[in-house]
């Protein structure tokens, strides 16, 4: 369709009201997950060469903003391949030294915690839900991904990259719920968002503990990188027409787009002051992003009856109530706040979008039977 962000997407079908407001939570889902990788890389820092957590975040944004800058998405193609390879090939590597280490699978799975031997591995269904929900829905609806398979040079190659993207993710996850398995045994007082850097740091020798941290920095280079210059688009190519009320010329477009990468860059990087733990921004802006924007825009492609005032209410309400439920109620019952937001928003996007429905259609009947008036006449 010749699009460049998901906002404009929906802009064919409801709007350029709820354009505006998708671009403005996207922005704001996006610069919490660049915010982790931040953070993330912060830890890695720290493992490895000493240095103080914010310091280590500080060079990781630096060196994030000035690829997201230069590159774009040229560079997050190219650091993506490189950063498949890291993983992959440093994940497998250590297997045999972490089973080493346990005592073999037989040990590893006596010694694992009777509520890790559990199908739930001793979580509630309402803990199991709050977690799994925001990644899924950040994965069905994530503009990010719609950006990558739409750089494809052809159909084809769109095709196979979205094979290649699932069996690479049951790869990499397998691998990663591995080594979190067997830190449990190993480390199990340690924080559970720095398992797999404990092992590289403690458990395998000095060459594959390296090459597992430089894969987990390369992810989370790769993934800051993507959601920076896919932020950055919104503003670009969104936001900015609907405050000004125009275009940016094409020559002008890169010079923005590159500025804007740094000033959200900058934002990110301060965001994650205020949220202490990994897991924590994870889950905010993955809900922010599956609750408030995935349900309007499966209702786009799947749901001919959705409506704009459906489609903004439910944008507002899933957003809304993500940022109530979890900066101002601080999640009571501590559930994650997907389970509130995303019910709420389904439930506006269906009801607001019935019932303006009815208004639509009777609209649309009086403006057909003004057009037979004049016809006649």
């Amino acid at each position: 369709m010749s699009k460049y962000t998901i906002p404009q997407l929906l802009e064919l079908r409801f709007g350029k009201s709820t354009k505006n407001i998708a671009a403005l939570f996207i922005v704001l889902a996006y610069i919490g997950i660049a915010s982790y990788q931040f953070i993330g890389g912060g830890y890695i820092l720290n493992v490895t060469l000493g240095l103080e957590a914010e310091i280590g975040a500080l060079i990781v944004a630096f060196v994030v903003i000035f690829l997201a800058m230069t590159g774009g998405m040229f560079s997050i193609a190219y650091t993506d391949l490189l950063s498949t390879i890291l993983i992959i090939g440093g994940f497998i590597i250590a297997i045999p030294f972490v089973l080493s280490e346990v005592g073999g699978m037989g040990a590893l799975q006596d010694e694992l915690p009777v509520t890790q031997s559990l199908w739930n591995g001793g979580l509630s269904f309402t803990q199991l839900i709050g977690f799994f929900l925001p990644t899924f829905l950040l994965i069905l609806g994530d503009q990010n991904m719609y950006q990558r398979f739409a750089s494809a040079n052809s159909v084809k190659t769109a095709r196979l990259s979205t094979v290649g993207f699932f069996a690479g993710n049951i790869v990499i996850i397998g691998l990663a719920m591995f080594l979190a398995t067997a830190a449990i045994v190993l480390f199990p007082a340690i924080e559970p968002d720095t398992a797999i850097l404990q092992i590289a740091g403690n458990t395998v020798p000095l060459l594959v503990g390296s090459l597992m941290l430089a894969a987990a920095t390369a992810f989370m280079i790769t993934t800051a990188n993507s959601y920076l210059l896919s932020s950055a688009s919104n503003i670009v190519y969104d936001l900015y027409e609907a405050i000004t009320g125009k275009e940016l010329a094409l020559k002008k477009q890169l010079l923005f787009t590159r500025i804007t990468i740094l000033l959200v860059g900058i934002l990110a990087y301060f965001l994650g002051v205020y949220f202490p733990s990994v897991l924590e921004i994870q889950m905010y802006s993955y809900t922010m992003y599956g609750a408030a924007l995935t349900p309007v825009i499966l209702a786009s492609f799947f749901w001919a009856r959705a409506t704009k005032a459906g489609a903004i209410g439910a944008i507002l309400t899933g957003g809304g109530m993500t940022l109530v439920w979890e900066i101002a109620l601080d999640k009571p019952l501590g559930w994650n706040s997907v389970l509130v937001a995303l019910p709420l928003a389904v439930l506006v996007l269906v009801v607001v979008s019935l019932f303006t429905q009815k208004t639509i259609n009777q609209k649309e009947r009086e403006a057909h039977h003004e057009s037979f008036s004049n016809t006649s006449r």
